[in-house]
């Protein structure tokens, strides 16, 4: 599956933003109209990365670009327009301090993109967890957290289509034509995200005959933590990291007050825990199928700040969820 946007519905089944940009392959998360997937364009992996990541040079594209902005945060890049690069260049705008990256790490990114030929923002300051050089990524992307210092700001300029073909992707705006700017700011190693038991300002949950939910909001802000509350408690088995997981939910946006999905009254969704916004997976792992709960999550845990290009950015997501199965991750 981006973190892949292999349907159109808005939160789990589109999932991060940035899954458009950075994963190879889709997942199973069933269609909810007639549009292609974001992620329908083929990537091509070893166009864009020699065998060793840490042989990976700099060029006058890549390092032509200027990077401002507070590291981890919303940032611009500078460069004579139109930039363009006939192959992939990488460039370390600033050296980290922490340990070198290795295969199989997984670690805490932000990522920004830019296009070449106008220096448009495609993607803003999108978290992004990945795992160093995971064949499921598109190597471009992976290369601005292979072989780096923890603490590190990477410049990547590459041609788009060889990262998405010929065709590009049209769906996010960049044309095979174009180089794109990929700026990576290399956080850390990943820590496993948990949420905290939600017990002060919980909204209230009812459910009509046919089993939908309605939430009530409370007034007042939400919580900037993830917290997660369980109206029901399961007996089936433990969701693990990495699991394909059958669910009813319903997204609220607690800033709107209205729902911008759900999967009640539908089709129950299946996608995997690594394959959503991390407030999302962290609420599904470690539950038992079975299980119904609610769970807020702050925009940090969801589509990013304000700002970051995204309808949802900025914006506190409540879940009503019902998981009925799930499948253990391959080994």
């Amino acid at each position: 599956m981006l973190s892949s946007l292999t349907s159109r519905r808005m939160l789990p089944i589109a999932l991060l933003a940035s899954a458009a940009l950075v994963l190879a392959g889709c997942g199973s998360a069933k269609k909810a109209d007639a549009k292609p997937p974001a992620t329908s364009p083929t990537a091509s992996p070893t166009a864009t990365t020699p065998a060793d990541p840490c042989s990976l040079k700099s060029g006058s594209a890549s390092s032509g670009v200027t990077v401002a902005g507070a590291f981890g945060k919303t940032v611009t890049a500078t460069f004579t327009k139109p930039l363009t690069a006939s192959s992939l260049q990488r460039s370390v705008v600033t050296t980290g301090t922490g340990a070198t990256t290795a295969k199989g790490q997984k670690v805490d990114t932000v990522i920004s993109v830019f296009l070449g030929s106008s220096g448009k923002s495609v993607l803003a300051a999108q978290s992004v967890p990945l795992t160093v050089d995971d064949s499921q990524m598109i190597p471009a992307f992976n290369d601005g957290a292979s072989c780096v210092p923890l603490g590190s700001r990477v410049v990547v300029a590459v041609p788009a289509k060889d990262v998405y073909g010929a065709a590009g992707n049209p769906n996010l705006g960049i044309a095979g034509t174009d180089t794109m700017v990929i700026v990576t700011d290399v956080i850390g190693i990943t820590k496993p995200l948990t949420a905290k038991p939600w017990t002060t300002n919980v909204p209230k949950v009812t459910f009509n005959g046919q089993g939908v939910p309605k939430v009530t909001l409370p007034a007042g802000k939400p919580s900037p933590d993830l917290e997660i509350k369980i109206l029901r408690k399961g007996t089936g088995a433990v969701v693990g990291t990495g699991d394909s997981v059958t669910l009813n939910y319903q997204g609220t946006s607690w800033d709107t007050r209205k729902i911008f999905d759900q999967s009640y009254g539908k089709s129950p969704a299946t996608f995997a825990t690594t394959a959503v916004v991390p407030g999302f997976g962290a609420a599904l792992v470690g539950q038992k199928v079975g299980t119904r709960l609610i769970v807020t999550i702050p925009p940090k845990y969801a589509y990013g700040d304000k700002g970051s290009g995204q309808a949802l950015s900025g914006q506190t997501l409540v879940f009503v969820i019902e998981i009925q199965r799930t499948v253990p991750a391959a080994k």
